[in-house]
C-alpha cells in the first residue's frame, strides 16, 4: 500500500519541490485582470495570459505595501499610464506556495519599458487595422459645411475645456450665433470608451439636425487620454455620418481618434476658433459679394445714365431738326404759293388785255359792217363787257379768297403742329414733371427706379417742385403685399 500523506504534508512537499526547482526570482509577462488595494497598502492582483482572447493561464499575485509604495509611482511616472487592470506588464516575481493559501506570486520589481512598448504596439496595430479595413480616412472625406453652426458636443459638463469652448463660441467678436447641444460622457477612465460611443449613438438619432460633432476635453496626463487610442471608439468615429472635430487638449502625439477625425485641433478653445473662423470666412465672402454687387449696380446705373443722356441729346437734336425742317418747308411753301398767285394774276391780266384787244378789233369790224346797229351793238357790247368784267372780277375775288383761306389754314395747321411739338418738348422737361405733383427719388445722387436695391436704414433724397426732403428707410414692402419690416 502506498504511503499516505496529509494535505498539509502534500502542500509542504510541493512547496519544497518548487523551492528547489524554481530560482528565487523570475521575470514574467502577464496581463493584470484584477487589482485591489487594501487599507494596509498591500496590492492584490490577478494575472492572466490570453491566447486569441481566451485565458490560458491564471495566477494570484501580491505586492506588499513597502514595495507597492515605490513601484506604483515609478511605473506611472515612467509610462504616463495608471497602474490598473487591463495593461500588460513585465514583473519580477518570486514563486511562493503556502500550505493554507496555495500558489501565489510575490512581485518584487517591474519593467515600465515593456508596458510602454506594448502600448505603442497596440496603438500601431489599431492604426494598421483601420487602414486595412479601408475606413481610416472615411470621416475626413465628409464635406464640412461652409458655416457649421449646429454643433453636437461630446464632453463632461463640468470640464473646464467645455466651459472654455462655450465661452469662446458665445463671445466671438463678430457675434456669430451657434446652436450647441451637449451630449455628456465620461472623458477618462474605464467608462470613457462606452460613454463616448453611447453619446455618438444618441447624436446619430438626430443626424439631420447637426452640422458637425465636437469631441472636447481639457488637458491631462497621457494615462488620462488612453481611452482615445481605442479601436472601437476610433472605428465609430470613422463610420460617423457627420464631420468630427477633436480638441482633446494634448499637443505631443495625436491619439488614434485624432488621426481618424475629420479635423484635429489642439484644445477646446482652438475647436471653437475653428468654427468661428468658418463663419468669419463666410461673412467676409458675403461682404466681398456685396461690394461686387454694389460695384456692378453703380456701373450699370452709370451706363444707363450715359445712355439716357445720349437719348435726351438725340431727342433734342431731332426736335430741333424737325422744327427747322418744318420751318424751311413752310417758308418754301409760302414762297411757292406767293409765286403761283403772282403768276395767276399776271396770266389773268394778260387774258383780260387780249380780250380787250379782241373786243376793239371786233368793234371796228362791227362798225364797218353795220353802222345802223352801232348804238344797239354798243349797248349790248357794254353790257357784255360789264358782265364779263364783273364775272372775271367775281372769279378773281373767289380765287383770291380761296388762296387766302388755303394759306391761312395751312399756316394755322403748321403753327398748331409747331405748338404741339413745343408742348411735347415742354412736357418732357423734368421741372414740369415735378410741377404736376410728381417727385424724383435719389440715392447718393442717382435716380432710384426700383425699390429692390434699397435696404433698411438707407438714406434717400426726394425732389419736389418747390424743394427737397431727405429720409431714412424704416420699412419696405411690395405692391399687393402687406407692408412689414424686413
Amino acid at each position: 500500500m502506498e504511503q499516505k500523506l496529509t494535505l498539509f504534508e502534500l502542500n509542504q512537499w510541493i512547496k519544497d519541490t518548487l523551492s528547489h526547482a524554481i530560482p528565487s526570482t523570475v521575470w514574467v509577462v502577464a496581463e493584470i485582470s484584477e487589482l485591489k488595494e487594501n487599507r494596509s497598502g498591500h496590492c492584490y492582483l490577478e494575472l492572466v495570459e490570453k491566447k486569441e482572447n481566451e485565458i490560458i493561464a491564471r495566477a494570484r499575485a501580491t505586492i506588499w505595501s513597502y514595495t507597492y509604495r515605490i513601484l506604483k509611482p515609478y511605473f506611472e511616472t515612467t509610462t504616463g499610464q495608471f497602474f490598473s487592470h487591463g495593461i500588460k506588464v513585465l514583473v519580477q516575481v518570486s514563486v511562493e506556495f503556502h500550505a493554507a493559501y496555495g500558489l501565489s506570486l510575490n512581485i518584487k520589481d517591474i519593467d515600465p519599458a515593456y508596458t510602454v512598448g506594448d502600448m505603442a504596439l497596440q496603438r500601431k496595430e489599431i492604426i494598421e487595422r483601420l487602414q486595412n479595413e479601408g475606413v481610416f480616412e472615411m470621416n475626413k472625406e465628409l464635406d464640412l459645411p461652409l458655416v457649421p453652426q449646429r454643433i453636437a458636443v461630446i464632453s463632461s459638463k463640468t470640464a473646464a475645456g467645455y466651459q472654455d469652448f462655450m465661452d469662446q463660441l458665445e463671445n466671438n467678436p463678430h457675434g456669430i450665433k451657434f446652436y450647441t447641444h451637449l451630449f455628456e460622457a465620461y472623458m477618462q477612465g474605464a467608462d470613457a470608451v462606452p460613454s463616448i460611443i453611447g453619446a455618438l449613438e444618441r447624436i446619430f438619432q438626430y443626424e439631420d439636425f447637426f452640422d458637425a460633432v465636437a469631441i472636447i476635453r481639457g488637458g491631462g496626463s497621457t494615462s488620462d487620454l488612453n481611452s482615445f487610442d481605442n479601436y472601437e471608439l476610433a472605428f465609430h468615429v470613422t463610420q460617423f455620418p457627420l464631420p468630427v472635430v477633436t480638441g482633446i487638449g494634448h499637443e505631443k502625439d495625436d491619439s488614434v481618434v485624432d488621426m481618424v477625425a475629420h479635423t484635429r485641433m489642439k484644445t477646446p478653445t482652438a475647436v471653437a476658433e475653428f468654427f468661428i473662423s468658418g463663419g468669419e470666412r463666410f461673412y467676409e465672402h458675403l461682404i466681398s459679394m456685396e461690394d461686387e454687387v454694389v460695384k456692378r449696380v453703380r456701373e450699370t446705373i452709370d451706363v444707363k445714365h450715359e445712355q439716357l443722356e445720349d437719348v435726351a441729346g438725340n431727342l433734342q437734336r431731332f426736335v430741333s431738326g424737325f422744327i427747322s425742317e418744318k420751318n424751311r418747308q413752310l417758308i418754301k411753301t409760302g414762297s411757292m404759293l406767293q409765286h403761283e398767285v403772282h403768276r395767276f394774276s399776271f396770266n389773268k391780266k394778260m387774258e383780260l388785255n387780249n380780250l380787250k384787244h379782241d373786243f376793239h378789233s371786233a368793234l371796228s369790224v362791227w362798225n364797218v359792217e353795220t353802222k345802223n346797229n352801232l348804238h344797239r351793238q354798243k349797248r349790248m357790247l357794254k353790257r357784255v363787257v360789264r358782265e364779263a368784267i364783273l364775272k372775271e372780277q367775281v372769279g378773281l375775288n373767289y380765287l383770291k379768297e380761296q388762296v387766302k383761306n388755303g394759306s391761312s389754314r395751312f399756316f394755322a395747321k403748321e403753327r398748331e403742329r409747331l405748338h404741339l411739338n413745343k408742348n411735347t418738348v415742354r412736357l418732357l422737361n423734368p421741372e414740369n414733371v415735378l410741377n404736376r405733383g410728381y417727385t424724383l427719388t435719389l440715392k447718393e445722387g442717382k435716380i432710384v427706379k426700383s425699390a429692390e436695391p434699397l435696404q433698411l436704414n438707407d438714406e434717400i433724397e426726394t425732389l419736389f417742385a418747390d424743394g427737397t426732403v431727405k429720409s431714412k428707410i424704416t420699412k419696405k414692402g411690395k405692391h399687393g403685399n402687406k407692408e412689414g419690416d424686413l
